[in-house]
């Protein structure tokens, strides 16, 4: 239990997630960019003004809201969002590292659905983090049915958290057009291997890609209609333009942008990424996804 108080910004099915969870043993609030009714909802200001911010923002809306809404008054912060910016092709530890120093920003990542959470059902999480008594902070506070391990590889986090994603709407894809648990096995297997190899680049440890962060988490997504993102790979099977998708879905799947900056980035480093390569010509080109399959079988 923390002594002071924390916030949860951001109350998505996540952020409130974690405000359920952290509510258990701790004084803890919510704020979001929009009213809800939730008890302890505060305004921004009092938000800020806790000693422990759990960060739920989608990756794609967090630069814009760091320049604009954030103060720092010494929090210390754990991030709870996972994916890659797509203009830039920035980590979510670059550019919270434009507004903190590393020695107070940790990172959640672990197979975790928001609704089991919610259920308060037994889950485990990483936390990540070059402070190792920051990790055991945000570990130690957690709520005795999420067990918490704390680790210091910020990019494998960084990488696998938001790689899984592509590959779990690859994964839906699969299982939309009824390929079978092979053709699964062996797309989330080389998946694993792809992201690894991704992470490994930026200078991520591959140990990092068999814990909780990335194969735990990568299994878990790539396989439950529990998985937003799995939903819009068996929309994209059902031949569903994304548009529909993501109206049917009506909430944020972080692959979808995710897929955009891991192919920019591809073609900047010359990064052969063949399944996430497929999951962008899908998402941005509309290719046919019998086509995709056919080509990775090449």
């Amino acid at each position: 239990m923390l002594s002071s108080r924390m916030a949860v910004i951001g109350a998505g099915k996540w952020g409130q997630a974690l405000y359920h969870a952290y509510s258990e043993n701790n004084d803890i609030v919510i704020y979001s960019r929009t009213p809800r009714e939730i008890e302890n909802f505060v305004s921004l200001d009092e938000a800020l003004n806790s000693e422990h911010l759990i960060m739920a923002l989608p990756a794609q809306c967090v630069r814009g809201w760091l320049a604009e809404k954030f103060e720092d008054r010494g929090q210390k912060v754990v991030v709870a969002a996972k994916g890659i910016e797509t203009q830039t092709g920035a980590f979510l530890n670059d550019m919270y590292g434009e507004y903190l120093p590393e020695e107070r920003l940790a990172y959640i990542s672990g197979p975790s659905f928001a609704a089991e959470v919610q259920q308060s059902l037994p889950t485990a999480l990483m936390i990540s983090s070059t402070n190792s008594a920051l990790a055991q902070e945000f570990a130690d506070a957690l709520p005795d049915y999420i067990k918490g391990y704390v680790d210091d590889d910020v990019v494998g986090a960084e990488v696998s958290g938001a790689y899984k994603n592509v590959i779990a709407i690859a994964g839906g894809v699969s299982d939309g057009l009824n390929l079978g648990n092979n053709a699964r096995a062996a797309l989330i297997s080389r998946g694993l291997i792809e992201m690894a190899r991704f992470g490994g680049y930026f200078g991520a440890r591959a140990e990092t890609f068999l814990s909780l962060g990335g194969a735990g988490d990568l299994f878990l997504t790539a396989s439950s209609t529990l998985s937003r993102n799995y939903r819009v790979g068996l929309g994209l099977a059902a031949g569903k333009n994304m548009e529909t998708i993501l109206e049917e879905l009506g909430e944020v799947a972080e692959g979808v942008p995710t897929s955009l900056a891991l192919h920019r980035i591809a073609n900047k480093e010359d990064l052969y990424l063949p399944i996430a390569e497929e999951v962008y010509k899908m998402i941005e080109n509309g290719k046919d996804p019998q086509e995709s399959v056919r080509d990775l079988l090449k």
